[in-house]
């Protein structure tokens, strides 16, 4: 069975900002947090953000008991009249109206203020559309199909509009109707470009595959389109708000399927699905076997391991099998021992690998203790001094997740733990990279040279994007259990920037320093995990390819290459 994904598939920008609006205004403000109206068409996340007393208010008049707090108008906008409302009763507002909606309002509000008469193409009763009438200044109408045309007034200047989640092929046959009657109306593209992209990607998995899963709200208007289009594309269609409902029995008939999902849909929902259908039957050895590496964290153990060669080789200094196994015994474990101690994003940024954990608790357990014991023992060989700094590095690795701030501290910043600093999870992360990888070979050696700081350099700046990288992969999950990780607190594209510039600064560090003879020729071959690194990042920034295994294991795969680059170009000089 093989499974195709929509890139598309999940949040949009204008649901995912609202939510990390809501969710990072969580972690700062003490008083309470309203939502006018569900947030988001989609009842697991409404009942998540309950959980962490993000109530939801349905109405105006629900508000004549709230004294205090910040209401959050939603991606979809209100009317400015009841935002007026909400003001007067003294609340604060956290307006989360997607900038697409936005500007919808803003082209009614300009025009029916000339004079116009404004058409919107869209559901009556859906909040979006609620709002774009209230941004009206004149005549508005709201149709839905074609023959709602001939049932509209005489008009003299008109403007078309379409709520922004509408049929882009049925819009255009509306306003075909609309221009006959109508000859001098003003017709507006307001359909979002995702709205588009998702619907002709489905057509396109529709053509493609046996049939098509469309995950999401059973009231989410846009994610309701998205079943429609498939079915008149003549796909055999299931819609599921969760894993729970698939139809097993008539899944395990089909050789290719393709899954997307609504507007609305958090990623953590969509990777339970593809998982549970995965498992109807089984996949490949080395899809399996990939996913494993990853689950088990063999996989980024392996990655720290290469690169600790590829820097002994680089430095100069002596290569020791001896390093490279010291760096994957101290990232195992720290890895899976953070994971056990700091578990809540896991289950949201990927439930498959929270149930891995789960099931083979004791046998993960048991390992990266070894691990600490093995590795510890090995450096106490090399020397006393070995010993302390392994000791000492596995303490703070472990110290990470544990509460270890004094309580004026907590009281004052509201600190407990090292994680609980913004962006300190990345920071904490490259640091015990580098110092396991580059320190650790250092100690004793008596001739550090500019060659070896600017090799310790090149992995901190690796292993230091490495990690931004996947902070950004897990921002959901984050958000929700309050991480707050660089990408939190600056945002993606900044954090963005911050990992292209520490590539270029690598790049031109290896490059200088291979002309200059400071490096061996092997940093000439380093460029291709520069390039393979600045691949995964257009892939994740342009959708090609979803965020899952194949991304991870392609950044993990990248490292474990540099350690193998390392050990050829040894073996050929």
């Amino acid at each position: 069975m093989k499974v195709k994904i929509a890139k598309t598939a999940g949040f949009c920008m204008g649901v995912r900002r609202a939510l990390e609006l809501v969710l990072a205004k969580s972690l700062k403000e003490s008083g309470p947090i309203y939502t006018y109206g569900p947030l988001i068409h989609n009842r697991q996340v409404v009942e998540l953000l309950e959980k962490k007393g993000i109530k939801s208010i349905g109405s105006i008049d629900e508000l004549d008991e709230v004294k205090e707090g910040v209401v959050v108008i939603r991606a979809h906008g209100i009317p400015p009249d009841e935002k007026e409302k909400i003001l007067k009763k003294g609340l604060r507002i956290l307006d989360a109206t997607c900038p697409k909606v936005a500007k919808v309002q803003g082209i009614i509000r300009y025009y029916t203020g000339k004079g116009y008469a404004a058409i919107i193409v869209g559901d009556p009763g859906h909040a979006e559309v609620k709002g774009l009438v209230g941004h009206s200044q004149g005549p508005v109408f709201v149709i839905q199909c074609k023959d709602d045309v001939k049932k509209l007034p005489d008009l003299d200047k008109v403007i078309l509009v379409a709520q922004t989640t509408q049929n882009r092929v049925k819009y255009g046959e509306i306003a075909e109707e609309v221009k006959k009657r109508f000859p001098s109306v003003k017709v507006f593209n307001t359909i979002c470009d995702a709205t588009t992209q998702r619907q002709e990607e489905v057509r396109k998995l529709a053509r493609e595959t046996d049939c098509v899963v469309v995950v999401g709200g059973y009231h989410s208007g846009n994610t309701k389109r998205l079943v429609q289009v498939a079915k008149e594309e003549g796909a055999k269609v299931f819609h599921v708000e969760t894993e729970k409902e698939l139809n097993k029995e008539e899944l395990s008939k089909m050789n290719i399927i393709g899954v997307t999902a609504g507007a609305s849909t958090p990623n953590w929902i969509i990777k339970k699905v593809v998982s549970e259908i995965e498992n109807i039957k089984k996949t490949s050895f080395l899809k399996e076997l990939f996913r494993f590496l990853i689950m088990s964290n063999i996989a980024v153990s392996l990655g720290a391991s290469s690169l600790s060669y590829a820097y002994l080789v680089l430095s100069g200094l002596k290569e020791d099998i001896l390093y490279p196994v010291l760096s994957f015994l101290y990232v195992y474990a720290m890895h899976v021992l953070n994971l056990f101690l700091d578990k809540g994003a896991s289950a949201y940024n990927d439930p498959q690998r929270a149930e891995f954990l789960k099931k083979r608790r004791r046998l993960l357990l048991i390992t990266s203790i070894s691990s600490v014991i093995v590795g510890v023992f090995l450096a106490y060989l090399v020397g006393i001094g070995a010993f302390l700094f392994i000791t000492g590095l596995c303490i703070l690795g472990l110290l990470y997740s544990m509460p270890i701030f004094p309580e004026f501290i907590q009281k004052k910043y509201g600190y407990k733990r090292i994680k609980d600093i913004p962006g300190s999870r990345s920071l904490s992360e490259a640091v015990g990279w580098f110092s396991v990888i580059s320190v650790f070979p250092i100690l004793g050696n008596e001739n550090f040279s500019l060659r070896i700081g600017l090799a310790s350099a090149v992995v901190f700046m690796l292993g230091y994007a490495r990690s931004l990288m996947f902070d950004i992969l897990q921002i959901q999950g984050d958000l929700i259990v309050g991480t707050e990780t660089l990408p939190i607190t600056i945002g993606e594209r900044k954090t963005l920037f911050i990992i292209k510039s520490l590539l270029l600064s690598t790049f031109f560090t290896l490059l200088l320093c291979g002309i200059f003879k400071i490096f061996p020729s092997f940093s000439y071959l380093m460029f291709i995990t520069i390039f393979v690194f600045w691949i995964c990042l257009i892939l994740y920034e342009k959708k090609i390819i979803s965020v899952g295994y194949g991304l991870e294991i392609l950044m993990e795969i990248n490292f474990m290459l540099t350690g193998l680059f390392a050990v050829i170009w040894k073996n050929l000089t």
